[in-house]
């Protein structure tokens, strides 16, 4: 153990008695030198409290002092006290050999957490090996503080190395905030402009306004290395009204040019809301522009929201009610919540660029886009896409209703020079007019696998038809009708029966005398009512469809007309049937059509999933070949139901009383009952043939009882919740991967930002602990709260308990945890609670 410095004989510390800093900066030359005389290597270390300041606000500076000594004496006689220094308020410096290093440090770190009585803090050390470089004492502890300050923000002890990597960000960030002014004054900073084109016409419809920094010596600069320099040093709303200021210069040397001025959006940070009225700076400088204020537009990311949700709410209800649009950028980059949409109206949903990476991967990253856009339609928010990079991909979102594109495939991000450059070389995309930007708006909302977009909520009619219908918009002008959104039903069914392709795109054709246009033109342009009609075709087929005016262009005068083909009737001798079923309903697997009048009938089938069907037989005498197949392929429990009024006089009474017929029920497949959908339609409304058809739902039925599942469980638990007293969060934990659900938490535990589903429950659980639970408590938690802990507590006494203190409303407050196992429908899992709990005075 290293003795205490006599005071008379060397300036020492008045708090700890260790060194003072310009002592031990002499003494350390000599140390180092001692050390490599010896054969050692020498090493220099910085050392912190994380969480110093609470400590002290909490327990007061009298007992933070007491901290310090007695870190110092640790210090003392682990490295002995001539090798020692406080530098300033928490901060140590300590210089020694490095072997055994980190041996030493856990040592060092079990030392500490039994000083002060228990009331302490962890340490963060940051070393410099010497070996490194033979630089000065003082530039070494520079650079060990550099090390240090990489763990903030870890509530625990931990030690890091300087890495060369580590200086050479710190000198890039020092440059980039020493050069920002010049930067923006002799336009190192440029503003770079991608477009983002409406999905219908494919027309730029808005441009996002993007900082790019071309460093005369170091070149182009990533936004991910300037931004967060800026955003650290407290500039970044300087940037970003830069940014907004050269858009409006942009938007009059566009509008002097003769081009449309379609809207711009700018993106802003968290910080920019922080160090300025930003909402006021914007709004000022746009209407000292003479711009409308719909021509701008912010782009917030859910970040950006943060924890301060009320404020930020505040700010983008501000942004609103003066006029601008605000959306929500990068959605879907992290750990996305759908809760704040609830609270929050965004204008748009931007989807990150990491859904069109994942699109070709597999088919639950299209399923699951699909329906996050269908959640936007329902909200009435419209939809950006970004990353988008091929063809498919652009059909693909121009079918799932996607309102706008964005992405390499249509221009990188450009200056204004390559714009007009673009122009002068007729490559341009071509801008939108504004004026037809809520024509095509609405256009675009169109959900192509709705019938409800045509039919009325109240309207029965409509049940007479398939589930997957070919549906189309059509455009019409000066005797010229063009398609300008096709769903792949539809574009099948136009090629089959009318020779002619329809691109994704839109074609125009010329025939507007046909019947088929002239149909829609005589009962559907004048009044704009819904209509149906029917077309019979050169081989005898007779094509039913429905149409309804849906908008009218305010500056062309077009008219669009939603259309949809229902059902095709078809003599029974032509076996085209196949086709025609398949352009009608590709998700029936097996459909049998029958002639009412002598009960013959045709049977087609595919495997089930495939888009063929085949025909497989002719017969006569329908009822009685259902009678005898039906108890061989239709589960015994739904036979009874089914037979009790599967006859023809039945069938024809329900028809012409309902339209359509339904049922679910279960068949044998492959030797595995599977629920199917069994649907019975007319083929045309006065003819005596009937369409049967079976589809596959077992998908869904599974999910609706696996979800119905959850429901139930949730429901249960949180009425457990609302029963037990005290109790704040419930949780179902995986007890072999750990992967967690919250049932429920009151609105104190959620302000913790626990996510609300994850990976890893005990993992994320120890990382919010560092943040949430009182510093003197941490290390037990930390140490109890372990799955392999839990698990072996429950094994032998049933149960896992553990109390301790969580920081709620500024307040240390007691809790329990609770864990038990129970047996659930998929298995065992873990039920988790959290509770406050009273500790009882003896």
């Amino acid at each position: 153990m290293g003795k205490r410095l006599n005071s008379k004989e060397h300036p020492y510390d008045f708090l700890t008695g260790l060194p003072s800093m310009s002592h031990f900066f002499e003494y350390a030359d000599t140390a180092k030198n001692e050390i490599l005389q010896k054969g050692e290597l020498p090493v220099l270390m910085l050392m912190d409290f994380s969480g110093m300041k609470y400590f002290n606000i909490k327990y007061g500076y009298a007992e933070g002092d007491k901290l310090l000594k007695a870190f110092a004496e640790v210090l003392g006689w682990m490295f002995g006290v001539e090798n020692c220094c406080r530098i300033s308020g928490d901060h140590f410096v300590v210089i020694t050999e490095e072997i055994d290093l980190e041996d030493r440090l856990q040592e060092m770190f079990l030392e500490c957490r039994k000083m002060n009585n228990g009331k302490n803090l962890p340490v963060h050390v940051g070393i410099y090996p010497s070996r490194q470089e033979n630089i000065h004492i003082s530039i070494a502890c520079d650079r060990a503080r550099l090390a240090a300050a990489a763990l903030k923000g870890m509530y625990a002890s931990a030690f890091n190395y300087y890495s060369q990597e580590e200086n050479d960000d710190k000198e890039r960030k020092r440059a980039i905030i020493e050069n920002f002014d010049r930067a923006i004054e002799e336009q190192w900073i440029q503003v770079y402009y991608q477009p983002i084109v409406r999905a219908v016409t494919e027309q730029v419809c808005d441009e996002e306004a993007l900082a790019r920094w071309i460093d005369p010596i170091h070149g182009f600069l990533s936004p991910a290395e300037f931004i967060p320099a800026l955003e650290e040093a407290g500039l970044i709303h300087r940037l970003d009204l830069y940014i907004l200021d050269q858009v409006l210069e942009k938007m009059r040397s566009k509008e002097a040019a003769g081009f449309p001025v379609v809207p711009h959006s700018i993106n802003l940070s968290r910080v920019d809301f922080e160090y300025c009225d930003i909402v006021e700076e914007i709004r000022s400088r746009v209407d000292a522009s003479g711009y409308s204020r719909s021509l701008i537009t912010i782009e917030i990311t859910e970040s950006t929201i943060g924890s301060n949700f009320d404020f930020m709410k505040e700010q983008i209800e501000r942004f609103q009610n003066y006029g601008f649009q605000v959306w929500i950028d990068d959605f879907g980059s992290g750990y996305s919540s759908l809760d704040f949409l609830q609270d929050i109206k965004f204008d748009v949903i931007k989807f990150d660029m990491s859904f069109m990476k994942k699109l070709e991967e597999s088919q639950s990253a299209k399923i699951i886009l699909t329906e996050l856009l269908k959640m936007a339609f329902a909200l009435g928010v419209e939809t950006v896409c970004e990353g988008v990079e091929s063809v498919e991909q652009v059909h693909f979102l121009q079918e799932a209703g996607c309102s706008k594109l964005q992405g390499y495939y249509y221009c990188r991000p450009i200056p204004l020079e390559t714009i007009f450059e673009r122009y002068e070389k007729g490559i341009q995309i071509g801008f939108e007019n504004p004026a037809e930007s809520g024509y095509f708006e609405l256009l675009g909302q169109i959900n192509l696998y709705d019938l409800t977009v045509i039919a009325s909520p109240e309207d029965v009619s409509l049940q007479n038809a398939f589930n997957t219908l070919p549906m189309g918009i059509i455009e019409i002008m000066d005797q010229q009708a063009r398609f300008v959104r096709t769903n792949t039903s539809y574009r099948d069914f136009f090629e089959r029966f009318f020779h002619h392709t329809i691109s994704h795109n839109g074609t125009t054709y010329t025939d507007f005398h046909s019947p088929f246009v002239q149909n829609i033109v005589n009962n559907c342009l004048e009044d704009g009512q819904k209509t149906l009609f029917d077309e019979t075709m050169p081989d005898g087929s007779v094509i039913h469809s429905i149409a309804r005016r849906i908008g009218v262009n305010p500056v062309s005068g077009s008219i669009a007309v939603a259309v949809a083909v229902l059902t095709i009737t078809k003599q029974m001798e032509d076996v085209s049937y196949a086709d025609i079923a398949r352009a009608l309903a590709a998700d029936y697997h097996h459909i049998f059509v029958v002639d009412q009048s002598t009960d013959r009938f045709i049977e087609y089938k595919s495997q089930v999933g495939e888009n063929l069907l085949a025909e497989e037989r002719h017969g006569t005498d329908f009822y009685e070949y259902t009678r005898r197949s039906a108890a061989k392929y239709i589960h015994p429990d739904d036979l009874k139901k089914i037979r009790s009024w599967f006859s023809k006089d039945k069938i024809l009474r329900d028809l012409d009383e309902q339209g359509a017929l339904t049922a679910t029920l279960r068949s044998i497949d492959s030797g595995t009952w599977m629920y199917v959908s069994m649907k019975i339609t007319r083929l045309n409304p006065e003819g005596n043939r009937i369409i049967l058809g079976f589809s596959n739902i077992d998908f869904q039925k599974n999910q609706e009882r696996q979800l119905e599942t959850i429901r139930k469980e949730r429901a249960l638990l949180t009425k457990i919740m609302a029963l037990s007293e005290g109790y704040i969060s419930l949780y179902s934990v995986d007890p072999v991967s750990g992967h967690y659900i919250e049932y429920s938490a009151s609105a104190s535990y959620e302000s913790f930002g626990f996510a609300k589903e994850g990976p890893d429950f005990f993992r994320e659980g120890s990382i919010a602990g560092n943040k949430v639970v009182c510093p003197e408590d941490l290390p037990a938690f930390l140490e109890q709260f372990t799955l392999e802990n839990v698990l072996r507590e429950i094994r032998e006494n049933e149960v896992f308990k553990m109390h301790y203190r969580l920081i709620i409303d500024g307040t240390p407050t007691p809790v329990s945890l609770k864990i038990v196992m129970v047996q659930g429908p998929e298995g065992d899992e873990l039920i988790a609670g959290v509770r406050r709990w009273t500790i009882r005075k003896s």
